[in-house]
């Protein structure tokens, strides 16, 4: 399994959100190939989608560059092995659950 095996490079998210993430990588990998980014990439997602409401995005592979806007407290960047995970909640869709939006002066950079 994947127990103490991801090496997170970058995150904002809270400690419990950051589990979550590994297990679901851990379980994409038991369901998925490792060459099959896209498929574990959209598991994530949708995954996340459903726990913490949309406008997740999940980006999986060994060889990509991003710049990427998101949620305060929304983001994880980590490895497995020599594949890297990018999971983060966009800020555009937001406005669709308008009852989780924190007021403007709540959200700071």
């Amino acid at each position: 399994m994947l127990e103490g095996k991801a090496v997170v490079n970058e995150t904002d998210m809270l400690q419990t959100m950051q589990q979550d993430a590994f297990q679901l990588a851990a379980r994409a990998l038991d369901n998925f190939d490792v060459t099959e980014p896209t498929e574990i990439a959209q598991f994530i997602k949708k995954e996340f989608d459903d726990t913490y409401g949309l406008g997740w995005q999940c980006i999986v592979g060994t060889d990509f560059g991003s710049f990427v806007t998101h949620s305060q407290g929304c983001f994880i960047y980590f490895f497995v092995g020599s594949l890297a995970f990018l999971l983060f909640r966009g800020t555009t869709n937001l406005a669709v659950e308008t009852n989780n939006i924190l007021p403007l002066e709540a959200v700071t950079a």
